[in-house]
Formats: C-alpha cells, structure tokens, sequence
C-alpha cells in the first residue's frame, strides 16, 4: 500500500465514525441481507441502485430537497402541522434515510411493507394552512412534488460529487424511482429529465417563502448532527446541498451573495472529501444488497445496459 493510500485511509476513520455517529446502523429494523436472491423494487441493473449507493450525494441531494420542500405552503403545511421538526429534524432525516435505502435496497416484500406504512401515516395528515387551503399528505399532487424535490437533488447530488451521468442515464433513473412515488399514490411523475424541467416550470408560481419556510430554514440552519465538529459539518452540507439547487431557486430562497460563496465553497470541499466517504463506506446497504443477489459492489461502479 502506498502512502498516499495509507494516508487516506487513515483520513477515512474519523470520516466512518463520523457517519455511523450520524445515522447509526441497525435501528431501522431493515434486513438487507434476506432472502437471498430477491433483487427488490429495482435490483442489480438499476441506475437507481448506483445513484443511492453515493452518501455525500445523497445526504447534501435530500437537504437540497427539503429547501425545495419548505417553498411549497402546502406540502410544507404538513410538516409544520403533524410533524416534531422542531425538536427532532435529527430523527426525520434519519427516517427519510431509512425509507429511501429500505425502498431502493430491501428485498421486496420489505420494501412493499415500508410503502403502506407511510401511506397509512399519510393517511392521518390533514389540515389547512395559515391561509385556509386544504391539505392531505396523501394528495396526489404533493406526493409528487415531495418525490421530484428529492429525485431531482439525488441526481444532481451524484453528479456534483460522484461523477458525471449522461443523460440517457438520467432519465432512466426518473423513470425508474417514479415506481416508488406512484405506490404511495403519486400520479403523473414526471420520468425525464426534459419533463421534471417542465415540471418545475409549472409548480414555481405555486411557490413562496414565508414565515413558515424562514422558520423551518431557520431550524436546519442550526440542526446539531450527533458528531464532532457538528457546526462545521452542519454547514458543509447545508452549502453543498444549497449547491443543487435549480437556477431558480436560491434567490427565492433569498441567498445573498455571502450564502452563494460559502455554497460554492462548501461544494467545492465535499466534493475534493467525497472519495474518503466512499473508502470509509464500503459495507453500506447498497453492498449488502448485492451480497444478498450474490453479486460484487463493484458492478455499481459501471452504468447498467439500459437496452434490457
């Protein structure tokens, strides 16, 4: 092993322990590893499988997601209502990690098992907004901007700090990851590229920032992970997921030219960082998953066939 090898492994350790501080294993109740041969929702030929398998891209794409999220009143209305945010954003974010990775890398019926749990928790969230419009979790409509928000920041997650992906691989990821929105009653989710730009062309004059939205931002600006360092790293990934954003979005959210710089420089860190995650992460769930089909992590390194 050379030096440099050396040196980064060993720059690797804090970096594991810091994610398993974070988002500890094995809370989840997911069994990843059984049955044997149940390739689940998407399986080995995925793109979905590579693009989830990529944790800085993932954790700074689902915060991209949840600033895209605070801008609709009503889908934000829920979580406002009903949920613990406030005290807890720790534990959602954990949540939400754990549904996405149960989804794209649980076998089956597991995978099936975590869809009507959610549809059932869905079914309980109803209210109106400070406005006095209605609001179901399980509208259609906001099922489908809470998938786009999230889709849309794991692609681009991936490919500000993983590497490129063509674009014929990007569509074929929305096409495929809309499977999940549509379980829990999505409908009409956009499968391309060219139809989530349409998509998000359609939904801004629905968007605002208001007091509600300042108030959430305002609790993910000061969220204190379980790991050292906690501002530092709270801060590196808020400004790489800031970084993901549509070109739309920052001035909606109001980010001067200070919060810009700091997200360019906060994009520029993980992304020279992310190699170190990828070394400390080696025995995620996405390598378990292709344990449990018999098959080696390493075919997740190369883009799929997207002839089959």
């Amino acid at each position: 092993m050379s030096l440099i090898q050396t040196l980064a492994r060993s720059a690797a350790l804090p970096i594991r322990r810091w994610v398993l501080s974070a988002f500890p294993r094995g809370q989840s109740g997911i069994d990843y590893d059984h049955p044997m041969g149940d390739p689940g929702l998407f399986g080995p030929h995925s793109v979905t499988w590579r693009i989830h398998a990529d944790f800085p891209g993932m954790l700074a794409g689902g915060l991209s997601a949840l600033m895209l999220q605070v801008l609709h009143p009503r889908a934000l209305a829920g979580v406002y209502d009903h949920s613990n945010f406030r005290d807890d954003l720790v534990g959602r974010l954990r949540r939400t990690t754990a549904f996405v990775a149960g989804t794209t890398y649980a076998a089956t019926d597991q995978a099936q098992q975590l869809i009507a749990r959610v549809r059932t928790i869905h079914q309980q969230v109803r209210g109106q907004t400070a406005d006095g419009m209605a609001y179901a979790a399980d509208d259609p409509a906001l099922l489908t901007w809470v998938h786009v928000t999230e889709a849309h920041g794991f692609l681009q997650g991936y490919r500000r700090y993983c590497r490129a992906v063509p674009d014929a691989v990007a569509d074929r990821y929305y096409d495929e990851v809309r499977r999940v929105a549509e379980a829990l009653g999505a409908r009409e989710v956009p499968a391309s590229q060219a139809q989530v730009r349409a998509y998000f062309d359609v939904m801004q004059p629905q968007l605002r920032y208001d007091s509600r939205s300042r108030e959430v931002m305002e609790v993910l600006d000061r969220i204190r992970l379980p790991v050292p360092v906690a501002g530092i790293s709270r801060d590196l990934f808020l400004g790489a997921g800031a970084a993901l954003l549509p070109a739309w979005a920052p001035s909606l959210l109001e980010h001067g030219a200070v919060r810009r710089a700091q997200t360019a420089v906060a994009a520029t860190i993980l992304r020279g960082m992310a190699p170190l995650f990828r070394m400390a992460l080696t025995d995620g769930v996405s390598a378990r998953a292709c344990a449990r089909l018999q098959i080696p992590a390493a075919r997740l390194a190369g883009w799929p066939d997207l002839s089959r």
